[in-house]
């Protein structure tokens, strides 16, 4: 009997634990992929040229397979689901950006009618991403941005000297823009209790897509499950496929969460008094409709019908890229693992006639070395030797468009088809609407007059792939809301019908603001692990 079971050890996961623990909670943390040992299984060792950015053979072993864990999608509608199952899950290959949603984004629902009003407000999370900021360690610069506030900053990376120029460019054509570096999760100058877990400052190398043997960016094995771990409270089981939660009608609780050993197949039942699904959205929907019983028939916590509704991802795969003119004479300094970002601007300071909500630009402007010559015919020396000298300088960024939250975006079980543990297989039916169709729109018109106005040159427009998923921010299908008719969780990330039960991975968001959302999964479960231990504490659950 533990007192706490956290599902998940990645973003979400790994903070909850930290919190329980150190608040003296005997936690057990259930993962369903395999163990990964911080440094020794990482691949960030291996030479530059036998890799490409995200995926290769050198960290293959942290990428899902689909014909291992299939999942079914709703003709026409592509959804592309990228998934990690090991320990720490996706925090290993996380792009690693940080932002803080805004007091705009935490009142754009009941401002414009779409989605369940969220229960909280910006107040409610700022001291929660002053504290998940400082652990973690943000490097940022101070902005005074309404809709991007300001956070605890390491200190900022530098942008390149081409950057800069194209910094100023936009600024003086449109005052109501801004480029800023981004902010990231890289330890630019490592603190004391950062380096008391044996992180240290970040090396610049761009390696991280393999997993950082420094620590130097923040993840679940480098932070938080070694703080955890620590504490003497934590537990750890991996290979444990989690099948559904366990149900108690006389009490109204959960009591505990029954998993298939991924290799021998076999079943066993964990208990504990607190239940913290942080599986990240999908496989947490899949996991609560699993959980049926005679008091949940459709699945638990499900009386409001909402339980893997309100599906959303970022729109990404946009934006626009070309040649920067001069600075043939210049070359950036290292390998700066970040890039640029301009916040959201339309619905800010500059209007957007027929959508709402908005988008923000990531991207950079770097000079172009040996590896242009993946992309370029030729073979021999004289091939080889003019990979030798500088490329020209390349501006490229990509947009992140907010998507809005409509119930018909959703995940199911599919009715017949199980995976190799007899689970049903998740079955995903979302599109995108006509409010993204012309966010689209807008947001490459724009990305291609930006870059028309730096006077780059042979400018391309990336084509949207049409489908949603590859933004990798899937997020709303447990969300919170003030009514429990409407909305699964209340504001502290409890379920409405089931008092010890809580959600604080993406699951649990209402909406998604433009911004990379990992730093809001992290408040969210630091948040909700302390109130848990809170009402536990005070016999209220």
């Amino acid at each position: 009997m533990f007192d706490a079971i956290v599902v998940g050890s990645g973003m979400s996961g790994g903070w909850a634990a930290k919190e329980l623990t150190e608040k003296g909670l005997k936690t057990l943390v259930i993962e369903r992929g395999q163990h990964i040992e911080h440094g020794a299984d990482y691949t960030d060792s291996l030479s530059p040229w036998e890799q490409c950015y995200a995926f290769s053979t050198a960290n293959k072993h942290f990428w899902v397979r689909d014909s291992d864990h299939p999942y079914s999608v709703e003709e026409g509608k592509p959804f592309m689901w990228i998934r990690g199952y090991h320990l720490g899950g996706r925090s290993l290959m996380w792009a690693r950006q940080s932002y803080r949603l805004s007091p705009m984004d935490f009142e754009a629902n009941l401002k414009d009618g779409h989605g369940s009003d969220w229960p909280i407000r910006y107040e409610d999370m700022a001291p929660w991403y002053d504290h998940v900021e400082h652990f973690a360690g943000i490097s940022g610069s101070t902005e005074g941005l309404p809709q991007l506030p300001d956070g605890q900053f390491l200190p900022p990376m530098e942008l390149t000297g081409t950057e800069k120029d194209f910094k100023e460019k936009l600024e003086a054509a449109w005052p109501t823009r801004k480029l800023i570096i981004g902010r990231c999760a890289h330890l630019t100058k490592a603190q004391p209790h950062h380096e008391e877990l044996g992180r240290i400052s970040c090396q610049y190398r761009s390696l991280c897509e393999r997993g950082c043997s420094f620590g130097s960016y923040f993840s679940s094995l480098s932070a938080t499950l070694p703080a955890a771990e620590r504490t003497g409270n934590l537990t750890i089981v991996t290979d444990s496929i989690v099948h559904s939660i366990v149900y108690d009608p006389k009490t109204g609780k959960a009591t505990g969460v029954r998993v298939i050993d991924a290799n021998t197949k076999q079943g066993r039942t964990y208990e504990a008094k607190v239940v913290f699904l942080c599986a990240s959205t999908i496989p947490t929907a899949q996991i609560l409709l699993n959980s049926k019983s005679e008091a949940f028939p459709t699945g638990l916590a499900n009386r409001s019908d909402a339980v893997g509704r309100y599906l959303m991802d970022h729109l990404s795969g946009l934006g626009a890229g070309g040649t920067y003119p001069g600075f043939e004479g210049h070359y950036h300094h290292g390998r700066r693992p970040n890039g640029f970002y301009i916040p959201r601007y339309r619905n800010v300071t500059e209007p957007a006639e027929d959508f709402v909500r908005g988008y923000g630009f990531q991207g950079g402007v770097m000079r172009d070395n040996w590896r242009r010559g993946v992309s370029q015919p030729g073979v021999g020396a004289e091939f080889k030797a003019g990979l030798r000298a500088p490329g020209p300088w390349r501006l490229g960024m990509g947009g992140f468009g907010e998507m809005l939250p409509r119930p018909t975006n959703r995940v199911t079980l599919h009715p017949t088809k199980t995976d190799k543990w007899g689970i049903p297989l998740v079955h995903i039916d979302c599109a995108l609407g006509d409010n993204e169709k012309k966010m689209i729109a807008r947001l490459q018109a724009d990305a291609k007059e930006m870059l028309e106005r730096a006077g780059c040159t042979d400018i391309y427009v990336n084509k949207h792939y049409g489908g949603l998923g590859l933004g990798i921010h899937e997020m709303g299908t447990a969300h919170m809301g003030r009514d429990p008719k409407t909305s699964v969780l209340n504001k502290y990330n409890q379920a409405h019908d089931v008092p010890n039960l809580f959600v604080t991975d993406g699951a649990c968001m209402a909406s998604s603001g433009c911004q990379n959302p990992s730093l809001s999964y992290m408040a969210m479960s630091a948040r909700g692990a302390n109130f848990a231990v809170q009402f536990l504490r005070e016999g209220r659950i």
